[in-house]
């Protein structure tokens, strides 16, 4: 992680850009076209897309699926490394004129959104100063 300080305007910029880039490497997307929506609709992930030999399971990750991985999961996994392929220049700026003492939450679900087990989905984001910090 890259932190840069510029104390004449008060404020403070986390990057990494360097990590991104070396996980790009790592899985041969540093060439990758980006897309900018992070995750499409058109991903229908579930464990039933398990493959069923070594020889699939080596062209084979999303954390949630990592006991069962499948073509469709790999895909996915590139989706998102051509998102970070977009945002490798992005980072979190933090500004003392700006600041607040407040923490804002948001958070989103969906009603029996993962096909496994006909479960709700639930994710969360909290900022501080308009910057994610969770």
């Amino acid at each position: 992680m890259k932190i840069t300080r510029d104390r004449s305007v008060g404020k403070l910029f986390l990057f990494q850009q360097a990590y991104v880039e070396n996980v790009l490497k790592r899985f041969n997307m540093n060439n990758a076209k980006p897309v900018t929506v992070s995750f499409a609709a058109h991903f229908k992930l579930s464990a039933d897309m398990l493959p069923k030999t070594d020889e699939k399971m080596e062209h084979i990750v999303v954390s949630r699926y990592v006991a069962c991985l499948g073509k469709e999961h790999w895909q996915a996994v590139k989706w998102i490394l051509r998102c970070l392929k977009g945002t490798t220049n992005v980072g979190l700026t933090f500004d003392r004129a700006k600041m607040s003492d407040s923490v804002v939450g948001y958070v989103d679900s969906n009603f029996a959104g993962d096909v496994d087990k006909k479960r709700s989905l639930t994710g969360y984001l909290f900022t501080l100063s308009r910057s994610a910090i969770s």
